[in-house]
């Protein structure tokens, strides 16, 4: 199951607290998370690591970021 979190125009931490509230029943296999900051796109990050999810890809348009996500 794949889900799109847009998460743009959002200071951290919601970004982080967005892509958790998506992934806490643990049926997610693939989040799809769209940000606008650098910091934003670390911190997502690194929340997907510590739940055990791996950053499998992310695209730069501008200054927007796609996130993909994956368990």
């Amino acid at each position: 199951m794949s889900i799109t979190i847009d998460a743009r125009g959002y200071s951290c931490p919601q970004p982080v607290l967005m892509f958790m509230e998506a992934v806490k029943s643990g049926n997610e296999n693939e989040v799809i998370v769209l940000v606008d900051t650098d910091a934003s796109k670390e911190n997502v990050s690194r929340a997907a690591e510590s739940k055990n999810y791996s950053v499998k890809d992310i695209q730069q348009q501008g200054d927007e970021y796609r996130l993909t996500i994956i368990k």
